[in-house]
């Protein structure tokens, strides 16, 4: 009985290791072959599927999303699909030829359509737009689609090996077999996982091989065959950097004669454009004979437009291709009106719902500005909590479409904050640069620095009643410096702050200044310097002394 229960115990052991070291010789059809065409994406099945043949090919709008991501944006309620990339605009409709490119007609060779309510778009444009290389398994039907400039390292079965190798579902030998591949078989690597690579056949299918079957060939890079074109240079000034300063217009235009000389300022943003309702009309306050002014001077002209901060209107208007496309067709228009060479978008206050449609709005605007030859920026407020003033901003996108992104870095403490302070304080304005640098990836070259050319007296009351006990008036450089002199003070420097800063009693009442001057403007430049950002963007003239204009070019243009 004891050999006998010997001999079993080893027969199930000899059993055991005999199955756990074999090979499976099993063959398994993968999930994906249920239905014709499945999509391959990254080397992984997208668990969709295509319509269509060769160039009538339609693949599923996730499907294109995930292939170029914001270039694709699709709008439900009207059926309206747009393409964007950095020069084009593609719009059309589900089931219609009929398109625009860049605002002229366009004919489409094949129609998007719904199909058991997924939409499919067709592959045509995408290639054409975005350089999608598609290749589509004779045998197997399946559909791979690859990215333009997309770089996939190859392996090949070499042809020594007689009987080929194994393409298996999992990366070991006990996993079923997907499919035979015969010496000379070229493969895509798509990674690698304890000894094994997971791999694309020619065929399309998916699945692992040991790394000591095959040998590496060369990285294939996926060619584009979108036309080049020469890139937009949104700033020609080699070598200088952008001093600009926001020309603040209410409802009349500045007198010119006026306004004097503003040495090193080489752009200048006049409020012109406001939003005035949701169905995206602009009211305009913009003059021709300020755009004379500017260049006689030199000065370029970026006309600022401005959301009026009403945030239901800007959901409203930023809501549809339509109500989006025609505040487009108007700033274009605008600017050949009254010639300027760049756009400046101010939109503040706006619901965190409404993020993607302004990245998508910036999407569809850019590439018909540059096509006038006009700069686009817009402005941004440092990175906080606030979700109307800063959450709905995506620095990060946004930096990846516009040519400039200014950081509007003052109003730390707000006119109505509950407790007095700077307007501007130098760390706090550091630290909102690295921020936006290091957190978003917006590249320094496209950031500028907005400055104040302003600053609050701050009154503190002992007797006010709670959240009356501090208020605030704005000041502008003159102002604070008449009244320091009307009153015999003496500022003092804050290494907190670093700027000056000067308080003094009137009765019961303290009052508090953080000085802006020529100085704190200059060490702001020095930021500018320091992170090699584009330039400088100052709100706003006018509350400026005259000292500030030379101090600021001097420190901005001069090099380390």
């Amino acid at each position: 009985m004891f050999f006998l229960l010997l001999f079993v115990v080893a027969a199930v052991a000899v059993m055991w290791w005999k199955s756990s070291h074999s090979a499976n010789t099993s063959y398994i059809k993968p999930e994906y072959t249920s239905n014709p065409f499945p999509v391959m994406v990254d080397g992984k099945w997208t668990n969709a599927y295509a319509q269509g043949k060769k160039e009538g090919l339609l693949i599923p709008l996730s499907t294109a999303q995930l292939l170029v991501g914001d270039g694709v944006h699709y709008e439900e309620k009207t059926e309206t699909i747009v393409l964007t990339t950095e020069t084009k605009v593609l719009h059309f409709k589900t089931g219609e030829l009929d398109a625009t490119l860049n605002r002229k007609p366009f004919s489409m060779r094949f129609a998007a359509k719904k199909v058991d309510g997924i939409l499919y778009l067709p592959i045509a444009p995408l290639t054409e737009l975005f350089g999608v290389k598609t290749e589509i398994g004779e045998s197997t039907g399946i559909v791979s689609l690859f990215r333009s400039g997309e770089a996939i390292q190859h392996a090949g079965v070499p042809e020594k090996t007689d009987k080929g190798i194994k393409l298996r579902e999992g990366p070991d030998k006990s996993y079923a077999i997907v499919e035979d591949l015969l010496a000379g078989a070229n493969l895509r690597i798509w990674g690698e996982e304890d000894g094994w690579y997971k791999v694309q056949s020619q065929s399309g299918h998916i699945g692992y091989v040991t790394k000591g079957g095959v040998s590496l060939l060369a990285v294939e890079t996926i060619p584009s065959d979108v036309a080049s074109e020469e890139p937009f240079v949104a700033w020609k000034g080699v070598g200088q950097r952008i001093n600009l300063t926001w020309e603040a217009v209410y409802s009349a235009n500045p007198d010119t004669d006026k306004i004097g000389e503003l040495p090193g300022v080489n752009v200048v943003s006049p409020s012109w454009f406001e939003l005035m309702d949701g169905k995206g009309n602009i009211r305009s306050n913009a003059d021709a004979g300020y755009s004379a002014w500017a260049k006689a001077k030199g000065i370029q002209v970026w006309g600022l437009f401005s959301n009026g901060f009403e945030p239901d209107r800007t959901h409203e208007a930023l809501a549809s291709y339509e109500t989006r496309f025609a505040m487009i067709q108007q700033m274009l228009a605008y600017a050949k009106t009254f010639k300027l060479q760049g756009i400046n978008i101010d939109f503040e206050n706006v619901y965190t719902k409404d993020k993607d449609n302004l990245v998508q709005f910036m999407r569809e605007m850019t590439p018909l500005m540059h096509e006038q030859n006009l700069v686009v920026s817009i402005d941004v407020t440092p990175k906080s909590n606030s979700e109307m003033w800063s959450v709905f901003l995506d620095r990060e996108r946004l930096g990846s479409i516009v040519d400039f992104m200014m950081i509007m870095a003052y109003d730390e403490h707000w006119a109505s904050s509950p407790v007095a302070g700077s307007v501007s304080s130098l760390p706090w304005v550091e630290s909102a640069i690295k921020r936006i640098l290091e957190e978003d990836g917006v590249p320094s070259g496209k950031l500028i620095l907005g400055v104040p050319f302003y600053t609050r007296i701050w009154t503190e009351d002992p007797d006010g009643k709670d959240g009356d006990k501090v208020s605030s008036k704005t000041m502008s450089m003159n102002a604070v410096q008449e009244l320091i002199k009307e009153k015999g003070l003496k500022p003092a420097y804050s290494e907190e702050t670093g700027q000056s800063y000067v308080e003094f009693k009137e009765g019961k009442l303290t009052k508090k200044i953080w000085i802006e001057n020529a100085a704190s403007i200059q060490a702001r430049a020095e930021l500018a310097k320091k992170y090699e950002l584009a330039g400088i963007a100052s709100w706003r003239r006018g509350f400026e002394s005259k000292d500030v204009w030379a101090a600021l070019d001097k420190t901005l243009q001069s090099r380390p």
